[in-house]
């Protein structure tokens, strides 16, 4: 009897040796930039940015690039899936219909408004629908899943400017916009809708709600949940118009039509608002989801230059500040106008 062959253990072995070097240095680089957060007080994807730019010439070595990829593109789909873990039923229907229709309506508003002024700039509709996409539904997360979803030639490269727009403009949006709600006179549950639906990444979210009253910043976090919830419709419909709109021989990355991080993402919201996930176990999977992103957003670093991000230019920044007042305006007026 013939036994089927089966490869050594000795070439796996080294396939996983050959993706250690360049993991060790993006999860080195995730672990400083975690470190000067806390000491300076910004925010971690920034540092993870910078610093991982800063060392943009370990890809082009052979002994990094694997292990660099692995952390740009397979890290990031599992980060992405295990958001899944932050969603219940229970949150989503506590706010009401009015708050859910504000955001149903304020993401893909925002995202075709992303669009249409993109081609009005000559950034590039894809651009418009990035940066649209990351404003609206979760920031880095968002940015990061639609790339994944929607490749190209210059993916890495338009991530990378939004991601590093997105967190300052929430940082500057956490210490703001609560000024805002007080001159406006917004209560807890109006501000917190405000700052939920509108400021870009969840820790600013919370540190806005927060800093007014308790009632603020839990009303804060479920609006934002509810939002990150729209990753999934949305990364949908960008997936398959990307590969309706691509032939299979126009050179670039074929896209498939539902990723496999999408379908994790669909099955742990679901298990999860069932309630079948223990408090302790969703606690540690979303924790490594932030940390997987973290070390995600150092790869995509290294694998960028600042000269690639100057070839964007000015109009692409002020693409993502335009974005990012149109979703406030919006969520303001609804709030004020439809209650």
């Amino acid at each position: 009897m013939i036994e089927a062959a089966t490869p050594p253990l000795p070439s796996r072995l080294d396939r996983m040796r050959g993706l250690l070097p360049g993991l060790i240095a993006t999860i080195v680089v995730a672990l400083a930039a975690t470190y000067l957060s806390d000491h300076y007080n910004a925010p971690s994807m920034v540092f993870a940015l910078l610093l991982g730019m800063a060392l943009n010439t370990l890809p082009g070595e052979p002994r990094y690039a694997p292990g660099i990829a692995l952390s740009a593109r397979t890290l990031l789909r599992i980060s992405v899936a295990l958001l899944g873990l932050r969603i219940t039923f229970a949150q989503v229907g506590d706010l009401g219909w009015s708050t859910a229709a504000m955001v149903v309506c304020a993401v893909p508003l925002t995202i075709g408004f992303g669009w249409v002024l993109s081609k009005l700039t000559g950034v590039g509709g894809r651009f418009g629908v990035l940066s649209g996409g990351a404003v609206g539904i979760c920031g880095a997360s968002a940015a990061m899943a639609i790339a994944a979803a929607w490749p190209r030639k210059d993916s890495e490269r338009d991530t990378v400017v939004v991601i590093a727009c997105i967190t300052s403009l929430s940082t500057m949006a956490m210490l703001a916009y609560p000024a805002i709600g007080g001159w406006l006179g917004l209560d807890a549950v109006a501000a917190g809708r405000f700052f939920g639906g509108s400021i870009h990444d969840v820790a600013q979210v919370v540190g806005a709600g927060y800093s007014q009253s308790p009632q603020a910043g839990d009303t804060a976090t479920v609006v934002k949940l509810m939002r990150v919830a729209m990753l999934l419709p949305v990364v949908v419909a960008i997936t398959l118009l990307a590969a309706r709109g691509r032939k299979a021989g126009d050179g670039e990355a074929r896209v498939t039509p539902l990723p496999g991080f999408l379908i994790g993402f669909v099955a742990l919201a679901f298990v999860n608002g069932m309630g079948w996930v223990p408090g302790p176990v969703t606690s540690v999977l979303t924790e490594l989801s932030r940390w997987l992103l973290l070390i995600s957003v150092a790869a995509l670093g290294m694998k960028t230059s600042a000269k690639d991000i100057m070839e964007v230019g000015r109009a692409a920044i002020a693409l993502v500040v335009a974005e990012t007042a149109f979703i406030a305006v919006f969520v303001l007026g609804w709030i004020e106008l439809v209650g």
